[in-house]
Order: structure tokens, then sequence, then C-alpha cells
């Protein structure tokens, strides 16, 4: 058999279809980007196999909405603990489906554990209200309840860069709410969220109240359009996600898309060193594949120089290599493609007038961590989501320039303002177009139990478990006589 390295072996992992575990014909093979090497065998699922998922979801819709707060916080933390028993293996998986350095998998398979957790807490203070409606005299008499219920048939759609915790943060919020759910992974990176499938299988959810299926974008397509599906969530590209939206009728959408996340960092910083440290690893953990990745940095004139040659020396030691390896810091991108668009968006940017500071090259489907400077909105590498391991670094005189440039945009999804007054904070916060500001750390901190989302191109709705779930649920009045 072949090896996935010196201590796993290759593993068939069948697709889970309606609650049972089956294979296709349509036979997929998922590598490793940094090695090539087979990482994991898999299926692509066609429209019976979604059919099937969609009419097993359906016959178990209403059990799925009646089961107590309990039962589902249990059956939650009960998933969130076999994780954390796995969590090497599955780390493992993780980095050799994606290319994402150990440390930073088996970091995501923490988060994604305690994203179920916090589901499990969530779960038993679902939203409801009590309302007085006697403010008129038409209300005289009568009071009101507002209690919310599950919308359904959730189809979720996730990406390559988190394989596990983006997956989870759908299929953990719609448990949590009574939901039923499909979730399609990224064909380049479904093996650990179907090894997941084999942990939830063993708890008492309904048989077809999950199912977890690659499919190609044709079949996939039949997730947006089906009518009798009641909510897209999905996480990927603007085009991608808008145009979902427009197809997607009548069913409630949420939209996680992309970004070009910026970070000031002001001459009022205590430690610039603090600020370098988070600022390098929000540039290139992942080789930037992340939405809210460190893509633009404004330094204060006073600081430019002092940040850059320190940003560039630490950017020089990062140890690239296998990403199986517990000390790499940076590997591969996902695949050749887009190392290939990567290395030209550079090659744009310097034939504009952009200097290279450190990195800029490419081989296969590696692209060093690179910085530049003398950038412009013209440019690619400033105006897009680069989605790879390239920052750009400007110097700014006035704090209010800072914050202009930053809305100088057409995502808006996180930022980050590193200072130490509470004028420039508070500025920060009132003007930056985006769906969350972090202050004295990069846009690239997230928990999970916070909303999570953005404005302008890159998205619609909230994600983080608790805003998930009401995203996932629908407000239904009772007016009763007393």
């Amino acid at each position: 058999m072949n090896k996935l390295n010196d201590n796993s072996e290759v593993r068939n992992f069948p697709i889970y279809v309606g609650g049972e575990f089956m294979a296709t014909q349509i036979r997929l093979e998922v590598r490793n980007p940094y090695s090539g090497e087979l990482t994991g065998i898999t299926y692509l699922a066609g429209s019976s196999e979604l059919n099937l998922s969609i009419t097993k979801a359906l016959q178990c819709k209403a059990e799925m909405a009646a089961m107590p707060a309990f039962q589902r916080a249990e059956i939650l933390m009960q998933i969130a603990n076999s994780m954390r028993e796995k969590r090497q293996e599955l780390a493992l998986l993780l980095a050799g489906e994606s290319g994402k350095p150990l440390k930073y998998a088996l970091g995501e398979i923490d988060r994604a554990a305690q994203t179920f957790q916090v589901a499990s807490e969530e779960s038993k203070r679902l939203p409801g209200e009590v309302l007085s409606i006697d403010w008129t005299p038409a209300g005289k008499g009568k009071e009101a309840l507002v209690r919310y219920f599950p919308v359904g048939l959730i189809a979720g759609i996730a990406p390559f860069n988190f394989p596990m915790n983006l997956a989870v943060h759908k299929i953990a919020p719609a448990i949590a709410s009574g939901n039923v759910i499909i979730l399609k992974p990224a064909r380049s990176t479904p093996l650990s969220v179907l090894a997941l499938a084999e942990i939830i299988n063993q708890t008492s959810l309904p048989k077809g109240a999950i199912s977890i299926l690659p499919m190609d974008r044709e079949s996939g397509n039949q997730l947006v359009v089906d009518e009798r599906i009641n909510m897209l969530s999905f996480t990927g590209s603007p085009a991608v996600g808008w145009q979902m939206k427009r197809d997607a009728g009548k069913k409630k959408v949420c939209l996680e898309l992309g970004g070009n996340a910026g970070v000031i960092v002001s001459n009022s910083v205590l430690n610039l060193e603090d600020a370098v440290l988070k600022c390098l690893t929000g540039s290139f953990a992942y080789s930037g594949q992340v939405c809210i990745h460190v893509q633009r940095l404004l330094v204060h004139q006073d600081v430019f120089e002092q940040f850059i040659h320190r940003f560039i020396e630490l950017t020089r030691q990062l140890k690239q290599g296998n990403p199986l390896s517990p000390d790499t810091d940076i590997s591969s991108m996902i695949d050749e493609e887009n190392a290939l668009r990567v290395e030209s968006w550079v090659n744009e940017a310097v034939s504009m007038g952009a200097q290279v500071l450190c990195g800029g090259k490419r081989i296969n489907t590696y692209v060093e961590p690179t910085v530049m400077t003398h950038t412009t909105t013209e440019m690619k590498v400033c105006s897009l989501e680069i989605f790879g391991p390239v920052v750009s670094i400007e110097p700014y005189q006035h704090f209010e320039e800072a914050v202009a440039l930053i809305n100088d945009s057409e995502y808006g999804l996180q930022a980050g303002v590193f200072t130490d007054k509470l004028s420039e904070m508070n500025f920060a916060y009132q003007h930056l177009e985006v769906g969350g500001v972090i202050i004295n750390d990069v846009p690239t901190f997230r928990v999970d139990h916070m909303p999570y989302g953005g404005i302008k191109n890159s998205g619609f709705g909230r994600e983080g478990v608790k805003y998930a779930i009401q995203e996932m649920m629908e407000p239904k009045l009772l007016v009763k006589n007393i």
C-alpha cells in the first residue's frame, strides 16, 4: 500500500450520504501539494447521491427540530471530545491534504473541537423573548411570545484553506439549532471532514441529519438552486458567492467571502516588536491562504524604517519545508495554478513600479514569503485578494490618511490597528469600513464564538456559532389574550 509518510498509510474515505458511508464510480485522489504524494482516496458524489441525501435529510428534519436541547448539547460535546482524542491523527491528515504546516493544522483541529464545544453551550440558549404589546390600545389584554425555529435543510459549502474548521462552522451551528445539513467540502481537501463524519456517525444524531459530499461544481450547483433546500451557507470567493446568491432563489443565504485585510501601525505603539511578530504570522501563516491574512501594512513614517528592517529580517528566518514536519513555518500553496497566479501578480506590480524587498520567487507550488513596497491601488497585489504569501508595506503620515487607505478597497472583512492612543482606537472603530476592527493585533485574529463576516464585497451575514445559529433560524410570533 502507498505510504503517506513513515507512520501512516493511505486510506480510503467513503463519502457520507444520508447517514451511510458509500463509494461511487468517480474516484478522487487527494495529493499532498508539497510532495505530490497520495494522501488519501475518496469519491465524488453525483446527482443521485445528492438527491438521496436530500431525501434522508427531509425525512429526519422534524426529528431534529424536536430534539431537546440537552440531547443536542451532549452530541456536540461528544464530537468535540472525540476530536480531541484523535487530534494528532486528524491534524496529520489535514496537513497532508492541504499543505498546511503541522503546527497550524494542530491549531485548526483544536479550534474545530472548540467550535463544537461552543455550539454545545449555545444549543442550550437559543433566542426567544416575551414581547410587551400593550404599548397601544390595540394591545391591551394581550401578550406575545417570539420563538425561533430551525429553517430546515441547509446546504453548506466549505473552502480548502480551513477544511475542517470552516466546515465545522456550518455543521456545529446547524446541529445546535436543530437543522439538517448537507456539507460540500472542497475537492482538494475533503479528507479531514470525511474523517469527522466517522466521528459524527458514532453519535445518536438521526441518520440523514448530516451528509458530507465532495462534488464537482456542476453537481454541487444543485445545492444552490434546489428549492427543497432552505438555506445556503457559502465560504469562498466573491465572484462565486455573489453568483450563488443570484441563483439561490427564495432560500436564505449567508456568504463569507474574501478580503485584502489591512493593518495600521501607529507611532504611538510602545511595543513595536510585538507588532512586528504578530504581523509576520498574520502575513505568512499557511502561505497567506487566509481570508483575513495581512495583505496591506501601513506603518507611520516615524517607525517605518525600524519596522520594515525587523519585519524583513524575521521573514527571511521563516523555515520552509514539508508541511508534516513540526518545525515548518511555511510550505506549498494549495496547487501550482494558484502559485503561478501569485507570481504573475507580483511581476505585474514590479512592472508598474513596485519594489520587492524580499522573496518574490516561485518554485513549483512554493512561493517565497514576499514583501513589497511602492505599491498602488492600481496593482492587483493591493486591490484584489492575493490569497498568497505576499504583503505590501507603505508609510503614512496622518492616522486619518491610513484609515482612508484601508477603506480604499472593494473588500471590508477585518482590519488590525496597533495603537496605544484611545483616540486612534475610537477613530478606527468609528470609521473603518469592515466587519471587525482588531486592536493591537492583526486582522487574522479570530476566536470561534465571535461574530465574523464582512461588508462590501466581503460577504453577507455573519458566522461565529451564536451568530450562525441566528442566521439558521426564523422567528415566529405568538399573540394571545391574557
